[in-house]
């Protein structure tokens, strides 16, 4: 597990009445899929604006009955390699 991945747990942990957190991957086709690390809730978008909105419908579909948290963070990371010519 990354050290970037264990700070994100700590941070879910602290948080997870307050804010609900979801790891943000980008498709090589240029669409997002976001899986949440509190909950059971994952969702996709072809753009960050329909993922946005996709998010939002989901969180608000899984607390249908319940309280749900105050803010929701999307956390994506870029990791790219580049090469010297």
């Amino acid at each position: 597990m990354s050290e970037q991945r264990i700070l994100t747990n700590i941070i879910v942990m602290a948080n997870k009445d307050i804010e609900i957190v979801f790891d943000v991957i980008q498709e090589q086709d240029g669409g997002f899929i976001a899986d949440c690390l509190n909950e059971d809730i994952i969702t996709q978008g072809d753009s960050w604006d329909e993922l946005r909105n996709n998010v939002r419908e989901a969180v608000n579909a899984f607390f249908f009955d319940s309280t749900p948290p105050k803010k929701i963070r999307l956390h994506m990371v870029r990791d790219e390699v580049l090469t010297l010519a």
